[in-house]
């Protein structure tokens, strides 16, 4: 687990803005192996995928909107393909759209099964809106509920699920095993609970680092939605101190 370790782009959103290619360049230079893509930046897959492995890194997984997933998944999986990218992720429900599980449900199940016919898994990736009840089930419990593991996999995001005043290592256990991704995140302990780099506030890390084997997560994912320092800065503060926890287990 040391070696998969990959950051979310959405992170890096206005240095990738700027200059793409040579983010990517920084985020080698830090260790990442991999990358959690959050647009493509106008790039062509093939040329995409050779900066890639020239900087030895791993297109880990996309996050591709439900609406563009709607409009184009057919799309979004032949560029995934040619960057041999084995995760698509659901990132989000706008607001519009939060009365909608069980409609979401049905489209997830049947993106995932058409997804993993290209040999490509497709996730949900929670905030923490979806952890409203509904029926003595929260909305996300019921969407993993009414979808099928095989075809539909958590992206399970440890600070919205904190927030939600929920802890992610019970949920580790409940999913385990339908859960490649996650993403890592801390949060600060003070009344604005705001996203801080890992080991800096109180997200259970250790607990959640502990379970990381156990739940079968493939890849680690670190993001950091907002920072108050450079996002670079803060990454690197991230990954430094997840690979000394790991190292130390």
């Amino acid at each position: 687990m040391n070696n998969s370790i990959a950051v979310q782009l959405f992170t890096l959103r206005e240095e990738c803005e700027k200059d793409f290619y040579g983010t990517l360049e920084k985020v080698a230079e830090l260790g990442f192996n991999g990358v959690e893509l959050a647009g493509y930046y106008g790039k062509d897959a093939d040329d995409l995928k050779s900066t890639l492995d020239r900087l030895g890194l791993v297109a880990v997984s996309s996050h591709v909107s439900l609406e563009r997933m709607e409009e184009n998944l057919e799309a979004e999986l032949e560029y995934l393909n040619k960057l041999n990218c084995k995760n698509i992720v659901c990132p989000y429900l706008v607001e519009e759209r939060r009365s909608e599980y069980d409609q979401l449900a049905k489209f997830l199940n049947k993106a995932g099964e058409r997804s993993l016919q290209e040999g490509i898994s497709l996730s949900y990736h929670n905030h923490d809106f979806e952890l409203e009840k509904s029926d003595d089930r929260s909305h996300l419990e019921r969407l993993y509920d009414e979808t099928s593991p095989e075809f539909v996999k958590a992206e399970l995001d440890v600070y919205w699920l904190t927030l939600a005043g929920q802890d992610p290592v019970d949920w580790m256990n409940k999913y385990k095993g339908r859960m490649p991704l996650i993403h890592l995140k801390d949060m600060t302990t003070d009344e604005e609970k705001a996203f801080a780099e890992l080991g800096t506030g109180g997200v259970n890390i250790k607990g959640i680092l502990d379970n990381i084997e156990q739940a079968q997560v493939q890849w680690m994912v670190i993001e950091q939605d907002k920072c108050k320092r450079s996002p670079l800065e803060s990454i690197e503060i991230s990954i430094n101190y997840l690979k000394d926890a790991l190292s130390n287990r």
